[in-house]
């Protein structure tokens, strides 16, 4: 820490050429932002963003604002973002400029952000790093991932776009209640949905609560949540763990999403969402007590890649997850 801070002391006396290019904050223009670890100061609009995390990049995208620096959930690419379409899954074609890669959200490296001279950094309230060893580099918010609207708009008042912020849920909101009127036809015939976590071996098999973006959208459209007698779907915790026996106990679901996550071995976004979905289906397709569900008997039985409901909890990753059920679920004209 101590050569981290003696770098940014560095590099603030003799600064680069892009520390050059940077606007100077407008001192006058300044917000005071509420976060998990209390508040911070933003002034201007800021130039030079770090971002720690999908489900807060996401977000400043919808903003139509890019960063400087990244560091992604899941390793999936080694070195700085050449190329963000090909490097950041779903949200890379969003980004307009090569990314500077400053480690995993959840343990950054002090040392890349500060060579990047931010002057903010957005990132989850939980994870290794100190929050003084950040604040020290530039105002910095740490954020609830279990409130995403909440985020947005912190996120946006730290980037004098609070306007955008409150059309972007309305539009969100907007898009969901369109779609819950799609939905009433297959609703009322199906109504009970299995929503379950998986790898891709069917292994770790959990059950998702009303908690989090997974479930709380198609419990929004409409679906009640299949579960077994004497079984607690309301807890606002993680996923349950189930055993592949255990899915007998569910076999009254009208229909079942399978939410595909397994990260091993990622190394290519190409091939995203075939890695989580292919040997999944297959695994499903093998196991005999899966296949002796009502809903697989009915072919009612659909994968969705988990990492758009669990790592873009926000407009983008909504919109995304929405597109995928309204495909998969509903019968084409």
């Amino acid at each position: 820490m101590a050569l981290a801070l003696i770098a940014c002391q560095t590099l603030t006396d003799q600064p680069s050429s892009d520390s050059a290019n940077t606007v100077a904050p407008d001192l006058t223009d300044c917000r005071t932002i509420e976060h998990e670890m209390g508040e911070a100061e933003v002034c201007g609009q800021p130039q030079r963003i770090v971002v720690l995390g999908p489900y807060f990049l996401e977000s400043l995208l919808a903003l139509n604002v890019q960063p400087v620096g990244y560091a992604d959930h899941v390793p999936f690419h080694q070195g700085d973002y050449t190329n963000p379409s090909e490097q950041i899954p779903y949200l890379g074609d969003r980004i307009t400029q090569p990314l500077k890669n400053v480690g995993l959200a959840f343990q950054p490296s002090i040392e890349a952000i500060v060579n990047l001279q931010p002057d903010l950094i957005i990132g989850l309230d939980d994870f290794s790093e100190p929050y003084e060893n950040l604040s020290s580099i530039a105002p910095t918010l740490l954020l609830d991932y279990d409130a995403p609207e909440e985020s947005l708009r912190a996120i946006a008042k730290a980037v004098n776009r609070p306007g955008q912020a409150e059309q972007l849920l309305i539009q969100t909101q907007q898009k969901i209640e369109k779609a819950r009127e799609d939905f009433v036809s297959l609703i009322a015939t199906y109504p009970q949905m299995l929503l379950l976590t998986s790898s891709s071996q069917l292994q770790n098999i959990r059950l998702s609560n009303s908690a989090g973006l997974c479930s709380s959208l198609v419990e929004e459209l409409g679906f009640q949540s299949a579960a077994s007698p004497g079984f607690d779907n309301s807890r606002p915790l993680s996923p349950t763990p189930i055993s592949l026996e255990g899915l007998s106990d569910f076999d009254d679901a009208d229909l079942i999403v399978l939410l595909g996550d397994d990260y091993r071995e990622i190394e290519d976004v190409d091939n995203f969402r075939e890695h989580q979905l292919s040997n999944l289906k297959q695994a499903w397709s093998d196991n005999k007590i899966a296949q002796s569900l009502n809903a697989s008997k009915a072919g009612r039985v659909y994968f969705i890649p988990a990492y758009l409901c669990y790592g873009l909890p926000g407009p983008i990753g909504t919109e995304l997850y929405l597109e995928e059920l309204q495909e998969q679920l509903l019968p084409s004209d």
